[in-house]
């Protein structure tokens, strides 16, 4: 089986599942079909055999398929704890770089305490002794007032440094973000945050608390980009600009404002598949981390279909009742068992007489 080609029947696993509530009675559903439907429980026991296996087969290959498997489950987990491993370890780098780049803007208190303290005691200083000369004495006293003005306010250095600390960081955590219904799948950025299900994202734009009305807002969308600005006097401030990091279908998109709150975007995927950020040159998100289970109100009418039908099939059988495709074979065959010509036109239609293969029919 081809990488990746096993993907193409989870739905309808998915609705096995669903059906039966729980991993015990699923696996009951796959190895009873087994039993009934193939040779996988019978022994070959004489060179004569044509089917089944020799003993001890089976319980091998169903040991190796689950090795596989749990080989792959082992290196997802080590793969997913090395991340974290390198995250916090980055998180801790970044932390020390802060707390060292503060310490270096907060100004030495002795520095300012013998500052003044020279400033004041010059401007009292009294007169040199008899011997020295006016001209020293004149260069102190001037030299007194220039300090003063050099010297900047106690307080000072101080303001600048919280002045230039920026507001509390965005949360960077993927668990941070699912917490969030406004970040879910997704993430919070600086000027937006973005969630996303497996075919469409919702992204809200916070605006300024005057904009109350739809055409103070301007919305640019196309399949492969986004603009979003408030109009303000002649002029407009950009909100979100960028390019798409995938397509998204237009017709099947809006936006709306939440009068003084945000724009609130509603787009619609291209593809079915899940977005690791909104723009590019974004910082991605980790969508192994995500919950990426499909809603059924993703489900098309088609998938929907094929589920109802296993289901069918499987309350049928059950019941020791025809399924779908005995059923569709049957209506067939009814319809040619009484025309003329027909052997047994004229008795009773027996649909015992007939034995019939799921793949013989075409749904």
């Amino acid at each position: 089986m081809e990488p990746g080609a096993a993907e193409l029947y989870d739905q309808a696993l998915l609705g096995i599942l669903q059906h039966v509530g729980n991993v015990q009675d699923f696996l009951r559903v796959l190895f009873g079909f087994l039993y009934r439907k193939t040779d996988f429980y019978r022994l070959l026991r004489h060179p004569s055999d044509r089917m089944g296996f020799p003993p001890g087969a089976a319980q091998a290959l169903v040991l190796q398929v689950f090795q596989t498997f749990d080989r792959m489950a082992r290196q997802d987990d080590d793969k997913r704890r090395k991340e974290l491993e390198e995250k916090m370890r980055r998180e801790e780098e970044a932390a020390a770089a802060a707390a060292a780049a503060e310490q270096e803007l907060v100004p030495a208190p002795v520095q300012e305490v013998e500052v003044n303290f020279t400033t004041d005691a010059a401007a009292d200083r009294p007169a040199g002794p008899p011997g020295q000369p006016d001209a020293v004495q004149g260069a102190v006293q001037e030299a007194a007032p220039g300090s003063r003005e050099d010297a900047e306010p106690p307080g000072s250095d101080v303001g600048a440094a919280q002045a230039s600390r920026e507001p509390p960081a965005p949360p960077k955590r993927q668990e941070q973000f699912q917490r969030n219904p406004d970040s879910y799948n997704g993430a919070v950025r600086e000027n937006y945050t973005w969630s996303q299900d497996y075919t469409d994202l919702e992204l809200k734009v916070p605006v300024p608390a005057h904009v109350l009305k739809g055409r103070q807002v301007s919305v640019a969308l196309s399949s492969s980009s986004i603009r979003v600005a408030v109009l303000e006097g002649q002029g407009e401030r950009v909100l979100m600009e960028g390019k798409f990091t995938h397509k998204v279908n237009t017709e099947s998109s809006l936006w709306s404002l939440e009068p003084g709150k945000c724009v609130l975007v509603s787009l619609n995927k291209v593809g079915e598949y899940w977005w690791s950020a909104v723009l590019e040159g974004e910082e991605q998100i980790d969508i192994e981390q995500i919950n990426k289970e499909r809603s059924m109100a993703t489900v098309d009418e088609e998938e929907h279909a094929v589920l109802d039908r296993l289901t069918f099939d499987y309350r049928q059988k059950l019941q020791g009742k025809p399924q779908s495709h005995e059923l569709k074979v049957h209506e067939m065959l009814k319809k040619g068992w009484d025309a003329e010509g027909s052997p047994f036109r004229g008795q009773r239609f027996d649909p015992a007489m007939f034995n019939i293969s799921p793949g013989a029919v075409q749904f």
